[in-house]
């Protein structure tokens, strides 16, 4: 099995290095794009939920669920070492007060890996931290197109956690983020003579920032049983301000366009940035807290609400700003839990299966033409067992909003897919002779 991860990380590593596409939201425009959702499909198939922790799937949002107590079908020996890879797949459609369009996208989403060490458990990955993708234009008067923008990239995370185990109840964790990537923007702008034909070059100006920094999170996990049959858990993080280097360059050019949109250069020119003091600027991380509650039946059923409250506000960059856009700080609401007929059922499969349910409302912290930029999102899946050692795959599904058609703006109504495998194996094992 650690040859398959050798393998997928690989894989993982080769498409994150090509800046993956893993947005076509025209809000993606703003900031340094889209925050991706930092979790398992397991945690997004329950509304975004993370509070709930296990001994057998990676929870990413909570470096404190790293840690944990032996198990007794180990022999009282230790936890299994963990896997996951999850990918994804959207479907959007575009809705503005004069138009529709439809986009679609798909991205691998996290590859992570946790190994037990007596009270401690350590766990590396890499995850997405945001996306850029999209196309837009706008037309003048004589609906001729004006301009035509286009963006990419985004900033991923490689990830580095402890957790352990403080108390029988209390489990704390730290991880620490390299954010590295890169985001291009690119901006069109189109001529017309007095006739109101198009001229032969039309101007375009590129902007790129190559982002690199560290930034932390801290976690603590609590759970207690309250009665026979009942567990209650609790969690919280916190993710303190973080400030990233960002190397910025920007270009102007004529370029001729020809009927199939391919750009040809005909003349370009650097812009001297270090004149301006923004050849290489900072850039702001806001901060980030989080708790949760929950209550259930282990290996049954459970049941929770997340709240998270991000401070945009504090969000900054003197290089990526765009004058009709703000940010306010953003808070999200995630409520859901799961279902497990019976964990351990020989005379079904089904039974085995786990059903996940969620709601999650999100007020993203945007706020284009004073209008705040909400997303709904309504979520179900399925775990179900594979191999040995209660290893499982997921699959997640996803339909939501975001956005509003007020003040000349785009609604995205979307559906996401989501697949994943969390992977339970045992590195080294005591051999036992009679």
């Amino acid at each position: 099995m650690f040859k398959k991860f050798i393998i997928c990380t690989i894989v993982a590593c080769s498409t994150f290095s090509q800046a993956q596409q893993g947005t076509s939201s025209p809000y993606s425009f703003y900031g340094i794009g889209s925050l991706k959702f930092k979790g398992t499909v397991e945690n997004q198939s329950m509304g975004g939920l993370s509070v709930y922790t296990d001994s057998i799937h990676i929870n990413l949002r909570n470096p404190a669920s790293f840690a944990g107590k032996n198990l007794s079908f180990y022999n009282n020996e230790a936890r299994p070492v963990k896997y996951a890879i999850g990918t994804s797949f959207s479907s959007t459609n575009l809705k503005t007060n004069t138009d529709t369009d439809k986009a679609g996208n798909s991205s691998v989403d996290y590859l992570a890996l946790v190994l037990p060490m007596g009270k401690l458990g350590f766990g590396f990955g890499l995850i997405p931290f945001s996306s850029v993708g999209y196309k837009l234009q706008s037309r003048n008067a004589d609906d001729q197109i004006q301009y035509r923008y286009r963006g990419e990239g985004g900033v991923n995370e490689v990830f580095f956690g402890v957790g352990y185990q403080l108390h029988n109840n209390l489990k704390i964790g730290v991880d620490a983020h390299y954010n590295f990537g890169s985001i291009s923007n690119t901006n069109i702008a189109f001529g017309y003579n007095d006739q109101g034909q198009l001229l032969q070059y039309q101007s375009r100006e590129v902007n790129r920032s190559d982002i690199g920094g560290f930034s932390f999170n801290f976690g603590l996990a609590f759970a207690k049983s309250i009665s026979k049959n009942l567990e209650l858990m609790a969690t919280a993080t916190y993710t303190p301000l973080a400030n990233l280097s960002s190397e910025n360059t920007s270009q102007f050019a004529t370029i001729s366009i020809d009927s199939t949109d391919k750009e040809f250069v005909i003349t370009s020119s650097e812009v001297d940035l270090a004149a301006l003091n923004l050849a290489n600027t900072n850039l702001t991380l806001p901060s980030k807290t989080s708790f949760g509650i929950g209550i259930g039946r282990p290996r049954k059923w459970f049941a929770g609400i997340d709240f998270s409250l991000l401070n945009t506000s504090e969000f900054s960059s003197n290089f990526i700003s765009v004058d009709n856009a703000s940010f306010e700080d953003a808070s999200s609401i995630s409520i859901g839990g799961f279902f497990i007929p019976k964990y351990d059922s020989f005379s079904s499969y089904f039974k085995r299966v786990v059903y996940r349910a969620g709601l999650r409302l999100e007020q993203t912290g945007l706020v284009v033409n004073n209008e705040s930029i909400d997303e709904l999102g309504i979520s179900f899946g399925v775990g179900v067992p594979v191999g040995r050692l209660f290893s499982n795959a997921n699959i997640g599904f996803e339909i939501g909003q975001r956005g509003t058609t007020s003040s000349n703006l785009v609604q995205e109504n979307f559906f996401n897919v989501s697949l994943s495998l969390s992977l339970n194996d045992r590195w080294f094992e005591k051999r036992k002779f009679n």
